[in-house]
């Protein structure tokens, strides 16, 4: 009888751990989230498509499907309160990793392209067409003007502008936007360069730019100083994004902080990229990814893009047309004014190469680069200013 006793016990207990598994708890969406997360991870290992990006977010989307019993009360899901990753999470929910991640940005980033040459600032702002574009796109299909603008901003190429917008007005929807956000800026090789071949012609490719001239060291501090200035008075809803990033740009000019400067740009950033990384992947919990407005906000999120890149591209182009011959801009750097820095720069200078192997593109790209980092906030503050 006690033997039997026994048996049962142990029966019950391992029908009881069978049920606390994630073999008993897996859906078909989790199969597909894990899936997903793979491909990310594959990218990333076997294509090196942006591995800094897709690799956390990759690794992430693994951590957030796997399966368990949700009614358990075992504090392990990032929308579980408590949990260790839903305190990881608050950083993006909240809007303070974005912030942290523009200040990294500007102690990293040199604006001398830009400051050497204003009128880049120009492309930067074209480009940003994309995200007010796919706006209107947005609200055509019955979202809601939060929900629309937090989508929109998926076309400035930017995933912590996305995440800082998104956090504020549609953080229902922060998950899907910020997955779509940091998907496209992966996919820059791929969807950049056949926009910029198809829109421009053999002559305007060859188009060869004065070279830049040099920038002065006091150019240099003046020129966040002045950006925070100018940019915050005439949109201060944007300042958490530029005021970081202004600052982060004057630790690394002043000079005499560079101690603070390599923190900014290197182990600050590196942290907060991973939690990022990695809480953002984790939020696409199956239940809570797979809906059909996720659907959306990656075509939406395509449309935006591909605006963007066009807008910059044909901007350029336009704007030749009240240029000098010998003053004249390659349009194929129009592309750069997304905020995916550098790697839409260097997009601009690869496929340049394929035209004429002499000509170097990459620090004329640089400008609307950064501009486009500038314009992205900037949008996004005027957004923010709007709707909120």
């Amino acid at each position: 009888m006690e033997e039997v006793s026994f048996l049962s016990f142990i029966g019950d207990n391992l029908v009881d751990f069978w049920g606390y598994t994630g073999f008993a708890n897996a859906t078909s969406g989790h199969l597909i989230m894990i899936l997903v997360g793979l491909f990310f991870l594959f990218l990333a290992i076997k294509k090196n498509f942006e591995p800094m990006l897709l690799i956390p977010i990759g690794f992430g989307i693994l951590i957030g499907n796997i399966p368990f019993k949700i009614d358990a009360g075992l504090e392990v899901g990032i929308y579980e309160e408590g949990s260790v990753l839903n305190i990881l999470y608050q950083g993006v929910k909240t809007g303070w990793y974005p912030p942290l991640v523009f200040l990294g940005i500007g102690a990293m980033t040199d604006f001398s392209a830009l400051i050497s040459n204003p009128k880049l600032m120009l492309v930067g702002a074209a480009a940003q067409f994309g995200i007010f574009g796919a706006y209107m796109i947005a609200l055509a299909l019955g979202f809601e003007p939060n929900q629309a603008a937090g989508i929109a901003i998926i076309g400035g190429a930017d995933g912590p502008t996305a995440i800082f917008l998104s956090s504020k007005l549609a953080p229902n929807l922060m998950g899907a936007i910020a997955v779509s956000a940091y998907s496209y800026m992966a996919l820059v090789p791929i969807i950049q360069p056949p926009i910029m071949r198809l829109l421009t012609t053999k002559k305007e490719k060859l188009i060869r730019m004065k070279p830049a001239r040099a920038v002065s060291h006091t150019e240099k501090i003046m020129f966040p100083i002045i950006g925070l200035l100018l940019t915050c008075f005439l949109v201060p809803s944007g300042l958490p994004l530029l005021g970081m990033l202004f600052f982060g740009n004057l630790l690394k000019e002043s000079g005499v902080t560079r101690r603070l400067a390599e923190t900014a740009s290197g182990p600050l950033t590196d942290a907060i990229t991973i939690l990022l990384g990695v809480t953002v992947g984790a939020s696409t919990q199956a239940s809570e990814f797979l809906t059909l407005n996720t659907i959306f906000i990656f075509f939406l999120g395509f449309c935006a893009f591909i605006i963007a890149s066009a807008s910059g591209v044909l901007f350029v182009k336009f704007f030749n047309l009240f240029l000098r011959k010998d003053n004249k801009i390659n349009p194929l750097i129009g592309n750069a004014g997304v905020s995916a820095v550098p790697m839409s720069a260097r997009i601009s200078q690869n496929v340049g190469l394929e035209y004429d192997p002499t000509n170097y593109l990459l620090m004329h790209a640089m400008g609307p680069n950064v501009a486009g980092v500038i314009g992205s906030a900037v949008a996004a503050g005027v957004l923010l200013g709007f709707l909120i």
